[in-house]
């Protein structure tokens, strides 16, 4: 069986040319928790509120509910309902699979195919991803449904990885009430956040724990410069500017030349600020230069 094509050709509704991600949504959730427990069922009732806020954050803009892709995904032959009282889903209804205890999981031959060939996970979320989403958002979206897309496609073995933390960007956006650190932006679309980003201050991929104190509430514009060496942070908190930065516009100085020797905005009152030895890694292995002295400082 070809389950990359299976994939793909998901049946979804198409009414009025609507945009319905809601089983590539449930699929992706799945595949990442397949990721890390590979025996693991999904309990409608426990998941529920989850797949929610994913709908609300990457489905289309009226309400909707995850029971409908919870039923409807066993019809395409990758997803299996059960009940409490055995095999079989007991119907698309909300109420209905609280109480019979539904729980799904992938399809028994799709976890037999990914037990042989451990990098079709990456494969079948990569199909998922190009075919529903736009490139813009696949890391964003592989972080909230915690899958770990690198391991993912290369196939290895989870003790031989570290795992990221599924809660680090709730946690940072929290601690910096949903705003960001350096502009102070704080978008949002209905009850959904919108280009806020939770960056890492010393990277993930040089041993950067997913904490509090490692993260930054960033929009996305401040966390790619933050991540290229633009911007930095100093002592005391305090932004700093690269002077190798060239920015002659308007905006280029209105959101980046300006944020020079500005302090962080947050994290509120009971949260950890950024840890020195973070910021040091960041300001040796990422920041470019020296510093530009803040506007309107004068050169002593």
């Amino acid at each position: 069986m070809d389950w990359l094509d299976r994939v793909a050709g998901l049946r979804r509704w198409t009414g009025n040319g609507v945009r319905a991600p809601h089983k590539p949504l449930l699929l992706l959730y799945a595949l990442g928790c397949y990721q890390r427990d590979a025996g693991g069922e999904l309990r409608y009732s426990v998941v529920e509120e989850e797949l929610k806020r994913l709908l609300v954050e990457y489905g289309p803009s009226h309400a909707t509910t995850p029971a409908y892709p919870f039923h409807h995904l066993v019809s395409d032959g990758v997803w299996e309902v059960r009940t409490d009282r055995g095999p079989g889903s007991p119907g698309s209804g909300v109420g209905l699979l609280r109480a019979s205890g539904a729980a799904g999981m992938l399809a028994s031959g799709l976890r037999e195919a990914l037990g042989e060939e451990p990098a079709l996970l990456g494969r079948l979320a990569r199909v998922l991803l190009d075919a529903h989403f736009p490139t813009s958002l696949h890391a964003e979206l592989c972080e909230a449904v915690g899958l770990d897309l690198e391991r993912a496609e290369t196939g290895v073995e989870l003790a031989a990885r570290r795992q990221r933390d599924r809660r680090m960007r709730e946690l940072i956006l929290t601690a910096y009430e949903f705003q960001c650190a350096f502009c102070g932006y704080d978008g949002a679309l209905g009850a959904s956040v919108v280009g806020l980003e939770a960056a890492h201050v010393r990277w993930w991929s040089h041993q950067g724990p997913d904490e509090v104190d490692n993260g930054l509430c960033l929009c996305s514009l401040h966390h790619k410069l933050f991540d290229k060496g633009v911007l930095g942070l100093g002592e005391e908190r305090r932004i700093l500017v690269s002077q190798r930065f060239v920015g002659r516009s308007e905006a280029s100085r209105r959101q980046v030349l300006s944020l020079a020797g500005r302090p962080l905005i947050g994290p509120q009152a009971g949260a950890p600020s950024v840890a020195d030895r973070h910021r040091e890694w960041h300001a040796r292995q990422v920041f470019h230069g020296a510093a530009r002295q803040p506007v309107g400082a004068g050169p002593g």
